[in-house]
């Protein structure tokens, strides 16, 4: 293992991070902090209870899961399609550096930045909206497994794209409808049975339920089947990575 190499890339693309810091952290909160403001202060003092949780403390793990899996994806696809279109990729590719290195590297970094800023929406949460986390080693763990998978989906992306637009067709036009038909904003238990069955065919259902059950003990679907899900999710995303680089596929063209 070329930890070096690994080293090299992970700080690289953290000092990217850090000049950008108002569009790569700040910028994200405070849209967050907007939702915490409307829906969890103003709409949510005026609505009920849902499943015996306050709505605005309702909403809260998928307002962290929206901003979770929009900027993974962004900051992992960002960082790998910047050597491809530069054309400094092939100096990666010809260095005495494996794929798992180049992975561990980009995606490690992409997701150390989603976990950063899930972190900080959590805690800017707490000033508009009181909650409570009943399970917090399971909440951190549902965290890092969402940040690594989608960040690891957001280098397939990356890898994929021909140009700039492509990078954001997947998060805009895929990732966030799916997100917020996906629970963000309710139960799906609160959907017409057939809409109910429905909506399990959406794969955000599970990681928003298994993310809110962390916090409150309350899910749309089994903790298990969740958890299964997201490790399902990142096998597939690790098998498709390790035949792009086997293959050159959309690295040596």
């Amino acid at each position: 293992m070329n930890l070096h190499a690994i080293r090299a890339i992970y700080r690289f693309e953290m000092a990217r991070t850090f000049r950008t810091i108002t569009q790569s952290i700040a910028s994200p909160v405070l849209s967050t902090s907007l939702y915490f403001v409307v829906f969890g202060a103003a709409i949510g003092s005026r609505m009920g209870e849902v499943d015996g949780v306050s709505y605005g403390a309702f909403i809260i793990p998928g307002l962290i899961m929206l901003s979770l899996l929009n900027e993974s994806i962004s900051n992992a696809s960002f960082g790998i399609y910047m050597p491809k279109w530069a054309g400094t990729i092939f100096e990666l590719l010809s260095a005495p550096v494996s794929w798992l290195e180049v992975v561990i590297g980009y995606v490690g970094a992409a997701a150390t930045k989603s976990i950063m800023l899930g972190v900080l929406i959590l805690v800017t949460a707490r000033l508009f909206v009181p909650y409570e986390i009943a399970h917090p080693f399971w909440m951190l763990c549902f965290l890092v497994l969402t940040s690594l998978t989608f960040s690891l989906f957001g280098f397939i992306i990356g890898l994929w794209a021909d140009d700039f637009q492509k990078l954001q067709v997947i998060p805009l036009m895929v990732v966030t409808p799916l997100t917020f038909l996906g629970g963000a904003f309710y139960s799906i238990n609160m959907l017409p049975p057939i809409w109910q069955k429905i909506a399990l065919f959406n794969p955000v259902v599970y990681l928003i339920s298994g993310f809110r059950w962390s916090f409150y003990g309350i899910s749309d679907v089994n903790v298990a089947v969740s958890a299964v899900a997201i490790i399902g999710f990142l096998t597939l995303c690790l098998i498709a990575v390790w035949w792009i680089f086997r293959t050159g596929w959309k690295l040596k063209q």
